[in-house]
């Protein structure tokens, strides 16, 4: 499977997507990934024991209409709070009027533990700078297990140990994303559709470690949305290009019904010079192997992408877990020495797309 060097999420994202989508968390890629965890986080943090949403439906986000309503409670519902001792109006706690028309008397799949596991296929660049495309496998895992985080990060995965629970739609505050990424990065590694390029030889797979740190932003322009504005910064461990990867991302969640959500990311990627010159320079070795101009080069912004990632849910209730279908699309565009190498000015191409589509399950 090869990984692009561009800022896809996540699955990609993840996904693994990246995620990655979500998510990617980063470029993370970004991941993915965040599709999923749209409904969890357009809310604050509240009491960890159960939460069943009443009847009531004071300011109903109707999911499926796209507005906020008016729903009045009926009569029946406030005799029978006065009568428990409840001054009539009052709201029964949090979380008990919050859900979209519809979905009340329900718990949200989304609490203290979830997870989604999805299989998909997806294609890719050959390589980073190339202008042929290949199938690659799109797993995804994402969720929340013991308080932190999961989310893709192409191939790789994103912990977040200042994950929160959360209830859909509930009022709620800024809150904070930080913890350790991991990513396995194989370009030009296998599978290289250009012969040129190929004689070039082959590179050595990068284990990439670091840490992603972000800042959620819930309701912006509805009640279930998030906007997210996070970095990512990762070293290699393995001494394949021995360079540093820095990957600002911005991230936008939203329902589009009570079945789908979107979401979008949009993000750059800075490398340095080490990075640069393992995938971008071309030796005299490489050179006199495959026939390309001698090339050296150096660190700076790499690429600028832009990624959508998609998921319906297949009980037409993106709140109840269970079976979805996901799509990933992205592009990306290779700047600097990565657009000017030979690999891909002289044998490919810096306009970089991926797209795939796989089925994921939520419990």
């Amino acid at each position: 499977m090869k990984s692009p060097r561009s800022v896809f999420p996540p699955l990609s994202s993840t996904l693994a997507l990246v995620a990655a989508l979500a998510v990617p968390a980063g470029a993370k890629t970004s991941t993915a990934a965040e599709t999923r965890e749209a409904p969890a986080l357009a809310a604050e943090p509240v009491a960890a024991s159960p939460v069943l949403i009443s009847a009531s439906a004071h300011d109903a986000f109707d999911l499926a209409e796209g507005r906020e309503g008016s729903a009045k409670e009926p009569q029946g519902s406030q005799d029978q709070g006065q009568q428990q001792g409840q001054p009539q109006g009052q709201q029964q706690g949090p979380g008990q009027d919050r859900m979209p028309t519809g979905m009340q008397g329900m718990k949200p799949v989304f609490d203290n533990n979830w997870v989604t596991l999805g299989v998909g296929v997806g294609m890719v660049p050959s390589y980073a700078g190339s202008d042929d495309y290949i199938a690659f496998p799109l797993p995804l895992v994402v969720g929340r297990l013991g308080g932190i985080g999961l989310t893709p990060n192409g191939p790789g995965i994103t912990l977040n140990l200042l994950s929160q629970r959360t209830v859909p739609g509930q009022p709620g505050g800024t809150t904070f994303q930080f913890g350790p990424a991991f990513r396995i990065r194989n370009d030009r590694n296998a599978r290289i559709s250009d012969e040129v390029v190929e004689a070039a030889g082959k590179l050595d797979v990068a284990a990439e470690v670091g840490a992603n740190a972000g800042v959620n932003f819930p309701r912006v322009l509805n009640r279930f949305d998030n906007l997210t504005l996070s970095t990512q910064v990762r070293w290699d461990i393995l001494g394949a290009h021995d360079g540093m990867l820095i990957e600002p991302n911005i991230g936008y969640t939203t329902p589009l019904g009570r079945a789908t959500v979107i979401n979008l990311q949009a993000g750059l990627q800075f490398v340095d010079d080490s990075f640069a010159d393992y995938y971008y320079s071309v030796s005299p070795d490489q050179a006199a192997a495959s026939g390309l101009p001698q090339f050296r080069a150096d660190g700076g912004l790499n690429s600028a992408g832009l990624t959508a990632i998609v998921n319906y849910d297949l009980s037409g209730n993106s709140l109840d877990g269970g079976f979805s279908i996901y799509g990933v699309f992205g592009y990306s565009r290779l700047f600097g020495d990565g657009e000017d190498t030979p690999y891909t000015s002289l044998r490919g191409d810096p306009n970089q797309f991926l797209g795939g589509i796989g089925v994921g399950y939520t419990f």
